[in-house]
């Protein structure tokens, strides 16, 4: 059994065949998924993609590259939306200083209002980080000493000072489709050397970053089996090993998704 811990389901990449793509993903073993919101207006859509699924569930939150559309949104209203039956996780939120689509000050702004929506949910925070590894990193540190919450650095990308902060933080790592990519020497030995082995969960951010052996292609769920064999092989792990540990380890994190019999 796999697991899909980031989908983005909702845009027009998917919107011709979502019913296929899904059922390819079921039939490759991928049991459950997490489809992502990036903007706060897109909600409506991410969640009703969850609600008429059993297999799927989704989140609340902005990009850092949305920041900008609403920097200042209360915690109250996130913690409210998040009280729908099928959001089990804050975000996706982050920093991303690459492109800088969204101000600096608004980014960290939303962030900290996410981080706190965490806090009084409960629920896990998905984190995108980009050019931003020693801010990201004093920012968790700072907020976690105010209170605990569970940080998951998604799509980890990041360089081994970020890796080895956030580890001690207890955060979570999910592996993509980047652990394949030939010129990724630097992501697979962050993943073999600084990741912990109970703390590594896999992804496949579709419709972006697919793996070897399908790159150049739009990216689907289905295609997690092959992250999760670039993550085994990087790990030491057989196929099956990593299927099981990933899965046990994203259970840990998203507890309030229902584990298939």
């Amino acid at each position: 059994m796999f697991v899909d811990s980031h989908v983005n389901l909702h845009g027009e990449q998917f919107a011709e065949d979502l019913d296929a793509v899904i059922q390819r993903a079921r039939d490759a073993g991928v049991k459950r998924m997490i489809t992502i919101c990036c903007q706060l207006t897109d909600f409506p859509a991410v969640s009703a993609i969850a609600e008429a699924h059993d297999d799927i569930y989704c989140t609340i939150g902005a990009h850092p590259h949305h920041a900008k559309d609403r920097p200042d949104i209360p915690v109250e209203e996130l913690v409210e939306i998040a009280q729908h039956p099928k959001v089990v996780g804050i975000g996706e939120t982050g920093l991303d200083f690459h492109y800088g689509y969204s101000p600096r000050e608004d980014q960290f702004q939303s962030l900290k209002t996410h981080i706190e929506a965490a806090r009084r949910t409960d629920l896990p925070l998905i984190l995108h980080t980009r050019d931003a590894d020693t801010e990201m990193a004093d920012l968790l540190e700072e907020e976690m000493g105010k209170g605990a919450f569970r940080p998951l650095l998604h799509c980890y990308t990041g360089g081994t000072e970020l890796a080895r902060r956030g580890a001690k933080l207890g955060a979570y790592f999910a592996a993509s489709g980047i652990i394949t990519f030939k010129k990724a020497n630097e992501v697979r030995d962050v993943f073999e050397n600084e990741v912990p082995d109970d703390k590594v969960i896999v992804e496949t951010d579709c419709p972006y970053l697919a793996p070897v052996p399908h790159r150049g292609r739009r990216c689907e769920p289905a295609f997690l089996p092959d992250v999760a064999q670039g993550l085994a092989s990087v790990k030491n792990w057989t196929l099956e090993e990593c299927a099981q540990r990933t899965t046990d380890n994203f259970f840990k994190l998203f507890d309030r998704v229902s584990r298939p019999a």
